[in-house]
């Protein structure tokens, strides 16, 4: 399984506002899944933004694992980016290609 940077905006604050704890909601649900293994706003944005760590098989999984975001359904993402990321040294070492040894070890 692939580890996967997804990076997004949010520039309508009221639909952010009335649709932010289903988000939530969904977030939590990934986590216990083990798809979300981390996420949370950028600071001092001009729009609400925000970077996710996610596991999917493939990149086509991922875009339908966010298709189902509250977020995505009401069309309040903007700006996304996704990008396959591998985590060589620190803590994402486990979800590396180099999970559990150091690179040139």
């Amino acid at each position: 399984m692939a580890l996967y940077v997804v990076t997004y905006s949010h520039p309508d604050a009221e639909g952010w506002a009335r649709h932010v704890m289903a988000h939530v909601d969904y977030l939590q649900a990934l986590l216990k899944q083990g798809v979300l293994r981390a996420s949370g706003p950028f600071v001092g944005t001009p729009d609400r933004s925000a970077m996710l760590v996610m596991a999917a098989d493939n990149q086509q999984a991922l875009l339908e694992i966010i298709s189902q975001d509250p977020f995505a359904i009401e069309g309040l993402i903007h700006d996304m980016t996704i990008s396959e990321w591998d985590p060589i040294f620190g803590a994402f070492n486990a979800d590396s290609s180099y999970a559990g040894r150091a690179p040139g070890g």
